[in-house]
């Protein structure tokens, strides 16, 4: 069932993205946030929670029926979002909170530069150099439905209260802190208990199996089956009445070791380039000055079909990042490489963790782009 996984799927922002739901869960609630537009469509009701699950993708979900038989029952007739692009947790869950695209929100991968330095924000653990309030100024989705009447409110785990992430993506929703699932379960009854309200729930234990054991693995089977557990427990707990849906963020492909490349074996592919950042399945290359074109040209010149090399302003013109805003504009390389396949680009030196993971996202093939949107 799963499509070309050599093919890449473009984002379909303002129509069935992740930066769509919440406009959607706006106007089904029947309230004027003054959201951007959203072809998406959801059932009307008073109360909905949003349940976003790390890593599942919908291949992945497809391809899993004996593991999630409950979330695989509500495929029939669901229509798919894409992530934004880079397809990972940062950029995903900034254009979930913001309902704007990566380009206008700018968190625009795992890791990328700081304009006018030689520095890479880390997004997910994000820099207390950086403010989080100025790296994404504009108002979230949260802080806008707020105004609106409507009560939002976070349920994640306590590490997560006032991270750069939560408050570059989240603020303006009432965080309630959670760390085990009869915890989060017990937290999204009582913030849904009246209405209108939006509660969104966060699980992130999938990606992290599906990182260090691979999609493939028993392990990643045995978590999705816990996670499938967990989602049918919360339908079955809240009122009916409370409207559920059930997103991911992004889904993930297994790398081998046999389809990697580390650029600090291969001297040829750092001439001219200051700084490597984004993440193996998605570099951000910042180049010295002048040295552009001579980069783009060697990146394809050794990496052929198993990449997409462009400049940042041909990734611009496709669209990649939707709008861009000139403040968001430094911070994508000057030449980006998206991976197809399973193929990888890794850096031993500049990101020595990664080489120890197995599955990996980030690039625009299906197994990576398209995600559940599914009305539990």
């Amino acid at each position: 069932m799963s499509g070309d996984p050599r093919a890449f799927v473009e984002p379909a922002y303002e129509h069935h993205s992740l930066g769509d739901v919440l406009p959607a869960v706006a106007t089904a609630l029947g309230v004027d946030a003054g959201l951007p537009p959203s072809a998406l469509e959801l059932p009307p009701g008073e109360r909905y929670v949003v349940f976003l699950v790390d890593g599942l993708g919908l291949e992945l979900l497809r391809d899993h029926e004996e593991q999630a038989p409950f979330l695989h029952a509500h495929l029939a007739g669901s229509a798919p979002a894409t992530a934004g692009v880079p397809s990972t947790t940062a950029t995903s869950l900034t254009s979930l909170g913001t309902a704007l695209v990566p380009g206008v929100h700018g968190v625009v991968g795992f890791t990328t530069r700081i304009p006018g330095t030689d520095d890479l924000l880390n997004a997910l653990s994000w820099s207390k150099h950086v403010d989080p309030r100025q790296w994404q100024p504009h108002p979230t989705a949260f802080d806008r439905l707020e105004s609106a009447g409507v009560t939002t409110t976070v349920v994640n785990k306590r590490e997560f209260a006032g991270s750069g992430l939560t408050l570059a993506g989240q603020r303006g929703a009432t965080f309630r802190g959670a760390d085990k699932v009869g915890e989060k379960l017990a937290g999204v009854l009582e913030a849904s208990a009246s209405g209108p309200s939006l509660t969104y729930m966060y699980d992130g234990d999938l990606d992290w199996t599906g990182h260090r054991h691979g999609v493939a693995s028993l392990a990643w089977q045995l978590q999705l089956a816990m996670i499938d557990t967990e989602v049918e427990q919360l339908r079955e707990t809240l009122p009916p009445e409370v409207r559920v849906v059930l997103v991911a963020d992004h889904g993930m492909v297994d790398s081998p070791v046999e389809d990697r490349i580390d650029v600090d074996e291969h001297p040829a592919l750092l001439e001219g380039v200051a700084i490597v950042g984004g993440e193996a399945r998605f570099r951000h290359l910042y180049c010295r000055s002048g040295a552009v074109d001579d980069v783009a040209a060697a990146w394809r010149a050794k990496l052929g079909d198993r990449a997409e090399v462009l400049t940042r302003e041909e990734v611009v013109a496709r669209g990649w990042f939707g709008e861009v805003s000139p403040v968001v504009l430094p911070r994508l390389g000057d030449v980006v490489v998206a991976a197809r396949g399973s193929f990888s680009v890794m850096s031993s030196q500049a990101f020595p963790y990664e080489t120890r993971l197995i599955g990996l996202h980030g690039s625009l093939t299906p197994a990576e782009m398209l995600v559940p949107v599914l009305v539990l």
